[in-house]
This record gives structure tokens, C-alpha cells and sequence, in this order.
């Protein structure tokens, strides 16, 4: 199963934004569209998640958010994940990837990050 993710450019940045639950069965959609994105040959400059719209996630996820983390460093392209719902943001300080990656409470806010 595909999980619920829109897509939308503003300026030099791309907002994806999943919806629901994001576990090993739904993740893979997110792997996917973050891959396209971060592996185009022309990418852009910085790509927020955001995370307003999902309600569940998993080990899985978390291992594609650290992964789509490292694609985009290697790249040379920012990235952040904004507006986690309490108990999401709850489970990514717990597995630690506050520490690795930006997370911001606001979405325009993680878009002006992403470009510096």
C-alpha cells in the first residue's frame, strides 16, 4: 500500500508532504519519491518533509528519513523534516534523529534552513 504524498514546488524548494501511517508496508513510497527527487539530475536546492499529516511511523520510516538524510548531504542538498505530530516527534528524539537531521516545528521556517 502507497501512502497519501503530495508533492509541491515553491521556489527552490520541494515540500513532500505523506499522510497517515508510515510503516514498513508504506514507507517505501516515501523512499521512492524522496530517491526521484534527490537523485535527478538537475535537483533541487532543498526538499522539507512535512510531516503534519502522519499520524504513525516506524523503525522503517525513520531508516528512510536518515537514508534520504544522506542522499542529500552527499549532494549537496538541504534537507529537514517540519511539523511532526507530538507523538511522531516523541519517537524521532527517542531514536535519536533530532540529533542527526533538522526538525522544525514549522514548515516555512524548515524551508529557509534548508536553503542555507
Amino acid at each position: 500500500m502507497r501512502p497519501d504524498i503530495a508533492v509541491r514546488t515553491e521556489g527552490e524548494v520541494v515540500v513532500v508532504a505523506p499522510a497517515g501511517e508510515l510503516d514498513a508496508v508504506t514507507s517505501p513510497g516515501l523512499a521512492a519519491v524522496l530517491d526521484e527527487l534527490l537523485g535527478a539530475a538537475e535537483p533541487c536546492r532543498g526538499v522539507v518533509i512535512d510531516f503534519s499529516g502522519v499520524d504513525f511511523c516506524d523503525s522503517r520510516c525513520i531508516g528512510v528519513l536518515v537514508a534520504g538524510y544522506r542522499q542529500a548531504r552527499d549532494r549537496g542538498i538541504g534537507l529537514a523534516v517540519a511539523a511532526p505530530q507530538r507523538t511522531v516527534h516523541r519517537l524521532f528524539t527517542i531514536a535519536g534523529i533530532d540529533q542527526v537531521m533538522t526538525i522544525e516545528d514549522d514548515v516555512q521556517r524548515a524551508m529557509k534552513l534548508v536553503l542555507v
